[in-house]
């Protein structure tokens, strides 16, 4: 933009003028012109510096990767920046493939969702597939299902309680909440045998070294 200044202010007056005068005028001239050409310049560097668009750090370099966090609902999830008023939980871990064939998740997980294999137009790498995975989610406000009675979460741990539902099947239930007889999981043990003598329902809890629930009731 200088050059382009300079160029265009020197020939007029000198060509018009003519002797020391239009010297002086050309100095003059050149000089005020090139400083207010400068001006602008600098301006629009510094507004175009700040109008950039910065994306939040790790965002949209993987889909829902840890730490990121996605929208409300569990069917065809959006992930979103965690500070945007969409977000509604946050991915505390992720597995490539299904869920049953998979590491579970953490213990205090609220609810788990599961990426099926697509191709959206704009994924983590460019290459126009998202792979089937799972992610482990963690709700961003209260109240948490996957807390020790909460109720709820992918996985039945030490402070839970269930019900149960016939045929040897037992369901998670709140802990403060009411429905019927309920048992309280007190313990994780290897084996039946070790659980203490006032258990009175067992409960599987996963893999593991001590995959078995000891549970008395409420």
């Amino acid at each position: 933009m200088r050059e382009r200044g300079a160029a265009g202010v020197h020939p007029l007056p000198c060509a018009v003028l003519g002797g020391v005068l239009c010297t002086g005028l050309c100095v003059v001239l050149c000089v005020v012109l090139l400083t207010g050409c400068q001006g602008p310049a600098e301006q629009g560097e510094v507004a175009d510096s700040s109008t950039a668009r910065v994306l939040p750090t790790g965002y949209g370099e993987e889909f829902l990767a840890v730490d990121e966090c996605s929208s409300f609902g569990t069917v065809d999830p959006t992930e979103v920046p965690c500070d945007s008023e969409r977000a509604a939980a946050r991915v505390v871990a992720r597995e490539d493939g299904r869920a049953s064939h998979g590491p579970p998740c953490p213990a205090t997980t609220d609810f788990v969702l599961h990426i099926s294999e697509r191709r959206p137009s704009a994924d983590e790498d460019g290459d126009g597939t998202v792979p089937r995975g799972y992610a482990c989610m963690r709700r961003l406000q209260p109240p948490h299902p996957g807390d020790p009675g909460g109720g709820g979460g992918p996985r039945t741990i030490v402070g839970d309680c269930v019900r149960e539902i016939g045929d040897g099947r037992v369901r998670e239930a709140a802990c403060d909440g009411g429905g019927g007889p309920r048992f309280k999981v007190v313990e994780a043990v290897a084996d039946r045998a070790d659980c203490p003598a006032s258990t009175g329902l067992y409960v599987r809890l996963g893999g593991g070294e001590r995959p078995v629930g000891c549970a008395r009731p409420l």
